[in-house]
């Protein structure tokens, strides 16, 4: 008899950043759920990174085990292909009946989703709306306008589309749960919307946070000595440094209290597998596309090509079905977010039909073993001359006052800001290779907030020369993927 496939739920938020859970040991994060379930029966990867700091490149990478620069995933106009490895059309293709409910950011918007999936979920269009009306964000001429900052839901007008979105979403999932198909394995894929800017959260979670609590804010070198071009740039535009402190408290706070909501949003969804009877039969992956700057080094939002761990290091938990022996707690192993398909592939039994480079994380969900990589990776930016790259398919952010203008009027220019860029970071060091300008190496253990570059200090000469060469092996490891299928030649 075969044994039965696991149902899986991928419940994956959008921009949440790694260290904002209170199992990690931030006092100020709520996350009551994911918290217990991590001391009952999950595994919490406390360094979890991300293969590109911005969304679409990230899901690319996650959804087929390559690297960004395997097919040139490096902006959010640059999607999977027909042909390209994804792993929702593998667990179809494997029997899964599989219901996506959220984001794409994955597959181009005219491709056909029938490939991917069984149902491609579309809430009520009341519960479907990111219009976003321009008055939430004050005065042009006062500095906050480009902070993202909505605050309390109640008090923000114009953003109420935009709270409302993932409701919808959250709720079909519950729906479809409690209607799972009787003879096939059920696949939820919940990429949501929160905690992505802008930062507006509802009661009851907005007062929630207690904001005394909250870590202090990594502020930028002088001059932002040291940093590379696109930081410094945002921040000039964004016009944030002069902010008062309490601003930043409210902002932080507010981006805490939306991941507080899909906290308890997760709840939610964890209690319709068990009222259906099926969630010991489930295998649960609860991670985040990349992170947020939330006011570290001055900035909000994120950008394509650098690489602190307010951006690159993400949420990432897994709770395995019940018949998987797991030893429930905090890793701090390297893993990557590439890794997930691997994990999916062996708890399912699939063999892939494409080589990739996950590795699968179950030898340390079952306690087998303490570490898994030496060094993982994050890249991005662009070559000059690559126009296509440039994004100037968002025509409407290309102005200045557009929300995205700051970052976006960067990647449009030819100087060093938006060069093509790569992280290699082990657990004490972390060296970004930077192609038009000075590249970045920091000491973790003395600077563990990344705001020192000592890339020319002669005591870390030897660092430097270990990580350029691991980098160079990981180029060489990763250069290309061939087919598995050979072509007929004679």
């Amino acid at each position: 008899m075969t044994e039965k496939k696991p149902h899986i739920i991928i419940f994956n938020p959008d921009q949440w950043r790694g260290d904002v859970m209170g199992h990690l040991g931030n006092p100020a994060a709520v996350t009551p759920n994911l918290d217990r379930l991590v001391e009952e029966e999950a595994v919490s990867f406390e360094q979890s990174y991300c293969q590109n700091p911005v969304c679409t490149p990230s899901r690319c990478s996650f959804m087929s085990g390559w690297y960004p620069h395997i097919k040139g995933n490096r902006t959010i106009f640059h999607m999977m292909q027909p042909d390209d490895p994804v792993l929702l059309r593998t667990l179809k293709e494997d029997g899964y009946f599989v219901w996506w409910g959220g984001k794409n950011d994955l597959i181009p918007n005219d491709a056909d989703f029938s490939q991917y999936c069984d149902v491609k979920y579309e809430p009520p269009k009341s519960k479907v709306s990111l219009a976003m009306e321009a008055n939430w964000r004050g005065n042009p001429d006062e500095p906050g306008y480009y902070s993202f900052y909505g605050g309390n839901a109640a008090d923000t007008q114009g953003l109420e589309g935009f709270v409302d979105y993932d409701w919808g979403y959250i709720n079909g999932a519950i729906e479809q749960i409690k209607n799972a198909p009787d003879d096939q394995p059920l696949c939820i894929y919940l990429p949501i919307m929160y905690p992505h800017p802008p930062y507006v959260v509802e009661e009851p979670w907005f007062s929630m946070i207690d904001r005394s609590k909250l870590p202090e804010r990594v502020k930028p070198p002088e001059n932002f000595e040291g940093k590379p071009s696109m930081l410094k740039g945002i921040a000039e535009i964004q016009d944030l440094g002069e902010w008062p402190e309490d601003k930043w408290d409210e902002l932080r706070a507010t981006y805490y209290g939306m991941c507080t909501r899909v906290d308890h949003q997760f709840k939610l969804v964890m209690d319709a597998l068990k009222e259906a009877g099926i969630y010991d039969d489930t295998a649960v992956f609860f991670f985040s596309d990349h992170g947020d700057y939330t006011g570290d080094f001055n900035i909000a939002e994120k950008n394509q090509n650098t690489f602190e761990d307010s951006l690159t290091r993400v949420p990432f938990i897994i709770k395995p079905p019940a018949n998987i022996p797991v030893q429930p707690g905090r890793r701090d192993a390297l893993v990557e977010l590439i890794d997930f398909p691997a994990t999916v592939e062996e708890l399912v039994g699939i063999k892939p039909d494409h080589s990739h480079f996950g590795k699968s994380l179950l030898p340390l969900i079952r306690g087998e073993e303490t570490e898994h990589r030496d060094a993982v990776f994050s890249e991005g930016g662009r070559l000059h001359g690559e126009t296509h790259c440039m994004e100037l398919e968002a025509e409407d952010q290309q102005q200045p006052g557009a929300l995205y203008y700051p970052r976006l009027s960067l990647q449009r220019q030819e100087g060093p800001q938006h060069t093509k860029a790569i992280m290699c970071r082990t657990k004490d060091y972390k060296y970004v290779q930077r192609l038009y300008e000075v590249d970045e190496l920091y000491d973790l253990k003395a600077d563990p907030q990344e705001v020192h570059n000592r890339i020319h200090d002669p005591e870390l000469a030897d660092v430097l020369s270990k990580l350029k060469d691991r980098l160079l092996t990981f180029h060489l490891e990763t250069s290309d993927v061939v087919r598995l299928k050979s072509d007929a030649r004679f």
